[in-house]
C-alpha cells in the first residue's frame, strides 16, 4: 500500500479532523525516526499514519483499540511488522514491543500531543516558535498536556534516545509539516 492509498483508507475510517492531523504528525515523526535509525521510511510512515485507524469505532472501548485497527490493516495487505506495531502501540493488550518500529510508535503517539499543546499555548500558535528547552520545561509540568503520557514518552529510552534528542527529532518532523497541521 502506498501513502495515497493509506490516506484514502484513513479518511474512510476516521472522521475526526484533529485525530487525522494527529495521524499526520505521528507519520511525520515516524518517518524522521526511520531516517535517524536507517530504517524503511515508507513502512514506518505507514505505521504512524494508520496507527489510530480504528479510533472512531473503539474510542469508548480502549481494550479493542488497535486490535481492530491491526485486523483492518492485515486485511488490507499491510506488512506484518506494520500491523504488529499498530497492535502494540496500545499497551493495554500487554503485548511486547519487539522491533525498533514498535518502540518508536509507542513513544511517538503521545509526544505529538505534547508538542501540539506547546504550540497552542504560545501567542503565535505556531510550531516554529517552539523549541526543545520549552518542551522540556512543559514536560516537567504535570498539569500541562495531561493526555500526553510522560512515562510513554520516556519510553524513547528504549530507542537509545535521550528525552531531549527524541523531542528534538519529533519537533523537527512536525515543524516540517506545520502547514498541513495548520500550526
Amino acid at each position: 500500500m502506498n501513502r495515497t492509498e493509506a490516506v484514502a483508507l484513513l479518511k474512510k475510517n476516521l472522521t475526526n479532523k484533529n485525530l487525522f492531523n494527529h495521524s499526520l504528525a505521528v507519520e511525520a515523526v515516524m518517518r524522521r525516526l526511520a531516517r535517524h535509525f536507517g530504517q524503511d521510511e515508507e513502512k514506518w510512515g505507514l505505521a504512524g499514519l494508520l496507527h489510530d485507524i480504528d479510533y472512531d469505532r473503539t474510542k469508548d472501548d480502549p481494550d479493542r483499540h488497535s486490535i481492530e485497527g491491526a485486523a483492518l490493516l492485515e486485511e488490507s495487505g499491510l506488512p506484518e511488522d506494520v500491523v504488529y506495531a499498530v497492535k502494540v502501540h496500545n499497551d493495554r493488550h500487554g503485548l511486547p514491543r519487539q522491533s525498533l518500529m514498535d518502540k518508536a510508535l509507542f513513544a511517538t503517539d503521545p509526544v505529538t500531543g505534547l508538542i501540539v499543546a506547546g504550540a497552542l499555548i504560545r501567542p503565535e500558535k505556531k510550531l516554529a516558535v517552539v523549541d526543545v528547552p520549552f518542551l522540556i520545561k512543559r514536560f516537567n509540568e504535570k498539569s500541562f498536556a495531561r493526555g500526553a503520557n510522560r512515562e510513554t514518552i520516556k519510553a524513547c529510552s528504549e530507542l537509545s534516545l535521550s528525552l531531549e534528542e527524541f523531542l528534538g527529532l519529533s519537533l523537527e518532523a512536525m515543524q516540517g509539516i506545520a502547514a498541513e497541521l495548520k500550526l
